[in-house]
């Protein structure tokens, strides 16, 4: 019995069995080694690229780096001509300054400038956020009168420079009482960072898609327990993400709560305006400038630190499979 080759078989076995002769079996191509080796183009491309990462990354890393060596370098070396890149005389007493000295006589100090901070930013960032959520879970998954419209003014109050409604946002908080309020304060906070968050979360919700709900209904979830077993843990990274975004505004805010608090109802940031402005002795102690910027800094990289880890498990654990 004869066993019959067709040319099927025959090109199979000669792409996977045969090699040409006079090279020894095992060895690679030289056609295939020069198509995965770079060209040299590329190679001068990426390094230009590495280089240009690199310059960007240290521009941006070295005021910081910065801030942090003056805060513990002592002022004689501060304003000395040949700055030290490293503390050699390490000191605290910019900190402690910092920390003690009012901004200014009859203003307030650091502790209740943070306490003050924290208290806004918190109930801003609680309040922004479930009216967010339910804004853009409204706008993605319902369908109402003028919705378009609604989506286009997000849109255009986006687009306005906050600096151009300062003083009708003045006006307006100043007849309702509540200049040198925490409250005021918060609203206006609120008022200015709501649109890019429902912006935001609308695309996540919008992302998800509705079949999931409809399955855990067929399991026997009700609509409410469908959305908030199945779809709200898929929107915990656009929560997070406009989470950030509303801590980081309303912490780094300056030029609002610069124009609405004084005396001891001053923020951070107005706070550190008073401190550098005011002088002992005719000049400006740098050392607890850059102190005092640094522990303004600090509790917004913590923040990060222990959202970021969050933020990118819920995005591999929210990934939904076509």
């Amino acid at each position: 019995m004869s066993t019959q080759v067709t040319p099927a078989t025959q090109l199979g076995t000669i792409g996977i069995d045969d090699e040409p002769r006079g090279r020894p079996r095992g060895t690679r191509s030289p056609r295939l080694e020069g198509a995965r080796r770079p060209s040299p183009r590329k190679v001068v491309t990426r390094t230009l690229l590495n280089i240009a990462a690199a310059v960007v990354f240290v521009m941006s890393v070295f005021p910081v780096y910065w801030m942090v060596n003056m805060s513990f370098t002592p002022t004689n070396e501060i304003i000395s001509r040949d700055p030290s890149f490293v503390p050699l005389d390490f000191t605290l007493e910019n900190y402690i300054t910092a920390w003690t000295r009012e901004a200014a006589p009859g203003q307030t100090d650091f502790p209740h400038a943070l306490g003050t901070t924290v208290t806004v930013t918190v109930g801003v960032l609680i309040v922004t956020l479930l009216f967010a959520f339910l804004a853009s879970v409204a706008v993605a998954r319902f369908r109402f009168g003028g919705k378009r419209g609604f989506i286009v003014a997000v849109l255009v109050v986006q687009m306005i420079p906050g600096e151009a409604m300062m003083f009708t946002i003045y006006g307006m908080i100043d007849d309702w009482h509540l200049m040198n309020t925490l409250l005021g304060l918060g609203i206006v906070y609120t008022a200015a960072v709501i649109p890019f968050t429902i912006w935001t979360l609308r695309g996540f919700v919008a992302g998800v898609p509705a079949d999931l709900e409809e399955a855990a209904m067929i399991d026997g979830c009700t609509k409410s327990q469908a959305f908030w077993k199945v779809t709200f843990p898929l929107l915990a990274p656009g929560l997070v993400a406009t989470g950030i975004f509303a801590f980081i505004q309303s912490w780094n805010e300056f030029t609002m709560a610069l124009l609405m608090m004084k005396g001891y109802n001053l923020t951070l940031m107005p706070w550190l305006n008073a401190f550098q402005s005011s002088s002992v002795g005719g000049a400006v102690n740098w050392g607890a400038v850059m102190a005092g910027s640094t522990l303004i800094a600090l509790p917004v990289v913590i923040f990060f630190l222990i959202v970021q880890g969050r933020m990118t498990g819920g995005l591999v654990a929210g990934a939904v499979k076509g």
